[in-house]
């Protein structure tokens, strides 16, 4: 039907959200709070300032200013830039056909079994993010993964709920990650470990949860196609990742080099993002292997004395390392040098219109920030939530934090601009800071399952072509089961400290 109405795509769903903060600066107050050397508000110390209303200027130049950062947000540059370069890599790995023999090769010998690899894939991923917060270095996978369900007979929406789903159970249930667990029980000032037991709880429970959720919608649509949420465009989509319908023959020696080199560069990743010495204070051996190397005579000048420990990689470093993968990948795979290059390029270009989604939804924090939105609303909790009963504090700061986390989608941020107000506002309710720390990582976790302002999840959509109103018809159900048995939790912890 021609009058049939069509959800607008990421890039204008963004940009309306972008307009609604801009025209929430016209109306609602500006407030600040005073700042300590670390960044922390400082509780009670809320004023109201002269407005600082954003207008067309601010809106058009937010995607810019979120790509490239200001003083109050930092950039998305380093994410977007990664993703081109990961296109890239991707691309020459492609091009040697070791991806296609190796899907093949999978598909075919999982002998009719393609579902054992759901559960055992999200709890990879659901580790990654319990311990470290795993979350936009998944992107990587979502271009390997998407046609590798296709072809065993499965739709998009699944190999995205494997990895989004995956990853924001273990986030969601963050039992050691210091990028969530670990700032916000230092802006609390307690030990990451109080509370932990909890944690796991929570991380279990919502993990298998999850993965029943996507295992039965599999088993659902791999038995009849047109239950799928995507029915309508999976010969599209089919047609789109077109690897997945590819004959190939079987793995040559040199394909198995290319596979072999492409896993051991994940492991290098992801070895290298997490923090070891965080986790471990005693776990030095990253560190004392790359200053032993700095201090060898000739070899250390070669490798280079700007050499960082595993452990304190981030997204320069990984890119650094997708692309020195490009190259290594390329020659073993017996491609020439224009080849590589060629295939980086058009590698990259696959990808720029996701990278653009990122910048796009950093900017919403800084009209966010820059408006001065964000101090107002934490003090609405701020007044809201005192001297309420324990149960129904807990409930409801878990309620508060789905808008903040719609506004601060950073873990890390989120952490440092509330706890340092809500982990004493809980104490004075009666309920144990360790359990504010658990209320805001676990409501944070729901949330950046499905907002729209976590370029993460906008980024994984439009790698996987799952719009943003079929992933909202398929998460939704779990999102309301998630949201449910956590209160209770996190309503019993209240009581039981």
């Amino acid at each position: 039907m021609s009058g049939k109405f069509k959800m607008p795509s990421s890039y204008s769903i963004l940009f309306l959200i972008i307009i609604a903060v801009a025209a929430g600066t016209w109306f609602i107050p500006a407030g600040q709070y005073e700042v300590t050397d670390e960044g922390q508000y400082v509780a009670g110390t809320y004023r109201q300032v002269e407005s600082t209303r954003q207008g067309a200027w601010e809106v058009f130049m937010s995607p810019v200013r979120g790509m490239l950062g200001t003083d109050s947000t930092p950039g998305a540059i380093e994410v977007s830039f990664f993703i081109m370069i990961f296109g890239g890599f991707l691309g020459v790995v492609t091009r040697t056909g070791a991806i296609d023999a190796g899907i093949a090769s999978m598909i075919t010998g999982s002998g009719g079994r393609e579902k054992r690899l759901i559960p055992i894939l999200m709890v990879i991923f659901a580790l990654g993010g319990t311990s470290y917060g795993m979350s936009e270095e998944t992107i990587a996978f979502y271009p390997l993964l998407v046609p590798m369900m296709l072809s065993a007979g499965f739709d998009t929406i699944t190999a995205v709920a494997v990895i989004l789903l995956g990853a924001g159970a273990g986030c969601l249930g963050s039992t050691i990650n210091p990028f969530a667990t670990g700032i916000a029980s230092q802006s609390a000032g307690i030990s990451p470990g109080v509370g932990i037991g909890w944690r796991a709880l929570i991380f279990v429970v919502s993990l298998a949860i999850s993965i029943a959720y996507v295992y039965r919608y599999a088993v659902r649509i791999q038995a009849d196609r047109s239950a799928s949420v995507a029915a309508d465009v999976w010969d599209d989509d089919i047609k789109f990742f077109s690897r997945a319908k590819r004959d190939v023959s079987a793995v040559t020696s040199v394909q198995r080099r290319v596979l072999w080199l492409f896993g051991i560069t994940f492991v290098i990743m992801v070895s290298s993002l997490i923090p070891w010495t965080a986790i471990n204070e005693n776990f030095t051996v990253f560190e004392s292997t790359t200053e032993s190397l700095r201090g060898i005579p000739v070899l250390g000048d070669l490798l280079g004395r700007g050499m960082i420990p595993f452990g304190d990689w981030y997204f320069q470093e990984i890119t650094m390392l997708f692309l020195i993968m490009s190259i290594v990948i390329g020659k073993v795979g017996g491609m020439k040098e224009y080849d590589i290059a060629e295939a980086v390029v058009e590698g990259a270009k696959d990808l720029v219109g996701v990278a653009f989604v990122v910048g796009l939804a950093r900017g919403i924090q800084v009209i966010m920030n820059d408006g001065q939105l964000t101090a107002t609303v934490l003090h609405w909790g701020e007044v809201g939530l005192a001297g309420l009963p324990k149960p129904v504090f807990a409930v409801l700061s878990f309620l508060f934090y789905i808008p903040m986390t719609f506004l601060i989608p950073s873990t890390s941020g989120l952490a440092s601009a509330t706890i340092p107000i809500m982990a004493p506002l809980s104490v004075l309710c009666g309920v144990p800071a360790h359990v504010m720390v658990t209320i805001y990582q676990s409501a944070a976790g729901i949330v950046n399952l499905a907002t729209p302002t976590y370029a993460v999840v906008m980024g994984a959509l439009a790698l996987g072509h799952v719009s943003y109103d079929r992933w909202l018809r398929f998460v939704g159900k779990l999102l309301a089961i998630l949201l449910a048995i956590n209160l209770v939790i996190v309503a019993v912890m209240s009581v039981a400290g």
